[in-house]
């Protein structure tokens, strides 16, 4: 039976549509109207808020959890200083990913973790294996909600409750107070926006709930599904782990698993040769990125619109446009002589209206991955396959000034 949320109480009655999903055995709203648009538009216009709290949440904690971490994650904690986060991945021997997600260094010796899949055992076993005596890994799912306040109005909105998040810059974290609730705040997102992570104890939920949309009344904040959420991260370039990547505990063979590298993470790695860390995996992503053994590269495609329309009205239909948002497999060949020359697929699929065209990240091999070069994508259009022009993109698609400019004093 799927349990509710801290915030399912406020939550519910705003949601129109009635229809509910499970995430990670929560209750959780794909979308609260029948037009996505609104949420989306929060997103992008004004201001939203989405809960998050099924992230499964973890505590690191102790003078041994810099080595523990410095063990576990594939890129260097010691890069997270006190008082910021950081978007890491950790892989396993073959240096094939297991996760991403979101770490926050609250103390020198504390750290708080946000992951899609639970992690506790696992972590807990390296700490065995290593012989860590002075470190605490647990589970705080239970403990805490996670609100993500996000849109070109949040810093606007944050301001009005707490004075210790204004000066925040990107991916900056801080303890503070909203309305006598100690909480976790972090300036950062799944959205590709401006936005604030907020880590609240949940029996002070509905407080911080009820601030933050008191506070975002005069921007027009709107609380949002997952659907727009999605859609906003495609737009951002950022990927999903069970949609655009699958965890490597879960594939069956290695076809299905990718390193980080091939998911377009190769950053995260800059400096290797200066970090002498044992890291799990490092052998062999030294070893790809030495031999350039990656087997393929995650990109965007931006889809002509030209064609895009023309295969749909040659069925006799108008293109669909809005709200248009897909995870699923979508073929990509080689525009070449030989027809249905199979190249790659696409992950995530949507019609960008801020963008005004549709858009879609994709796997290829490596000579397709040059910015502009052209491959066919398969739509469906009225259950049959089609090809239309796409042309390769780097990612994100969309990444505004706002989201990692200087913030401060409020308005």
């Amino acid at each position: 039976m799927p349990k509710t949320t801290a915030f399912h109480s406020r939550l519910e009655p705003l949601n129109e549509t009635k229809v509910w999903k499970n995430w990670s055995g929560f209750l959780i709203a794909p979308q609260f109207k029948y037009s996505l648009t609104n949420e989306y538009y929060a997103i992008r216009s004004s201001v939203s808020l989405l809960d998050t709290s099924p992230l499964f949440k973890y505590r690191i904690a102790g003078s041994d959890s810099i080595r523990l971490l410095e063990r576990i994650m594939s890129r260097d904690i010691n890069r997270c200083k006190t008082g910021s986060a950081q978007y890491t991945v950790w892989s396993d021997d073959n240096g094939f990913v297991l996760q991403d997600g979101v770490i926050l260094r609250t103390d020198d010796f504390e750290f708080f973790l946000t992951a899609g899949e639970p992690t506790l055992r696992y972590f807990k076993s390296i700490a065995r294996e290593m012989k860590l005596e002075e470190v605490i890994v647990e589970d705080v799912s239970e403990a805490y909600g996670i609100l993500a306040l996000q849109g070109p109005h949040a810093h606007n909105v944050i301001s009005q409750l707490t004075r210790d998040a204004t000066d925040l810059k990107y991916f900056d974290v801080t303890h503070t107070d909203i309305c006598g609730t100690e909480v976790i705040i972090s300036r950062t997102g799944y959205t590709g926006d401006l936005g604030y992570e907020i880590w609240i104890p949940n029996e002070n939920a509905l407080t911080v709930w009820d601030a933050l949309m008191a506070a975002g009344e005069g921007y027009n904040i709107a609380p949002i599904g997952t659907t727009a959420l999605k859609m906003a991260r495609v737009e951002a370039g950022l990927l999903l782990m069970g949609v655009d990547f699958d965890s490597s505990r879960f594939a069956w063979v290695d076809a299905q698993r990718e390193t980080a590298i091939e998911l377009g993470w190769s950053w995260m790695f800059r400096n290797l040769e200066k970090d002498d860390r044992d890291f799990i995996g490092r052998a062999a992503i030294e070893a790809e990125i030495k031999n350039k053994t990656s087997r393929w590269k995650t990109v965007g495609l931006e889809i002509d619109w030209h064609s895009y329309e023309a295969v749909h009205l040659d069925a006799g239909i108008l293109p669909p446009k809005s709200d248009l948002y897909r995870e699923t497999t979508m073929s990509v060949y080689r525009r070449s002589e030989t027809p249905w020359d199979y190249a790659g697929y696409a992950t995530s699929f949507l019609f960008s209206s801020l963008l005004r065209k549709p858009i879609a990240i994709a796997k290829l091999p490596l000579d397709l991955t040059d910015a502009g070069t052209e491959v066919d994508l398969e739509v469906p259009v009225i259950r049959k396959p089609v090809n239309v022009l796409a042309k390769v993109s780097s990612l994100p698609f969309f990444n505004p000034e706002r989201k990692t400019a200087p913030m401060g004093g409020g308005k």
